[in-house]
């Protein structure tokens, strides 16, 4: 492969790596891609022999697959640097696209990128969980994948699936504390109630009470207002 191609493709990974940090994307994944691609582009200085090359026959052509895991990498990256910059309206756009190409041709590459945006972050169609199930089915078969991709596929995985797990026990703490705070305050309010109800019954005995006090107290009254008249009729 021409030296200038090489240099070209190792300055395009230092740049897209720099990029990416500086976008907020995860730092693991903006290394790991930077490393591969550079690597793919280093692995590429090398030349692969190829067997026929002793025979008379025409040579065949070598697939380089170290430069195509360089170039696919380089282009994730770029793809997601133009998504977390774009406005909602090209972001939607960007995720649709990823989308169509993945159902209309489902390859490993493909899928990879597809769940690569649908992870990405600062955008709306953000979509985690279905970005998880995308990169599982690719890491089952692991081998579909360029080096690059596969190292890139996996620790974004890895990031996935510490984010959703954070995310669950978070969502288990919040909802235990809610729940903690209604038993709490049912039993606060059935306190509240009991003590009101006693304060209802204590102050209707109260009422009685002075009703009858009142009543006996207009009887005392009553006979001390006759005592005197009955008195004065004695022989």
């Amino acid at each position: 492969m021409p030296p200038e191609f090489v240099r070209r493709r190792a300055a395009s990974a230092a740049v897209a790596t720099r990029r990416a940090v500086r976008l907020g994307l995860a730092p693991r994944r903006a290394v790991v891609a930077g490393i591969a691609i550079a690597a793919g582009a280093l692995a590429a200085c090398t030349p692969e022999l190829n067997p026929r090359e002793h025979d008379n026959g025409p040579a065949q052509p070598v697939v380089d697959r170290n430069a195509a895991s360089a170039a696919a990498l380089t282009e994730d990256m770029q793809l997601l640097q133009r998504l977390v910059q774009a406005p909602p309206a090209e972001q939607a756009e960007i995720t649709a696209a990823a989308q169509r190409d993945y159902e209309t041709a489902p390859t490993p590459s493909r899928q990879l990128r597809f769940a690569l945006v649908l992870a990405a972050p600062r955008h709306a169609e953000q979509d985690l969980p279905r970005a998880q199930r995308l990169l599982r089915e690719l890491m089952a078969n692991p081998e579909m994948l360029l080096s690059g991709e596969r190292a890139l596929a996996f620790l974004e995985l890895q990031q996935i699936d510490d984010h959703l797990t954070l995310t669950t026990e978070n969502r288990r703490l919040q909802d235990e504390a809610v729940r903690t705070d209604r038993e709490r305050l049912s039993n606060v309010n059935h306190r509240l109630q009991a003590e009101s109800d006693e304060n209802t019954r204590l102050r209707k005995e109260l009422e009685e009470a002075r009703a009858k006090l009142d009543a006996i107290a207009n009887i005392e009254r009553s006979l001390n207002e006759r005592k005197p008249n009955n008195e004065g009729r004695l022989p």
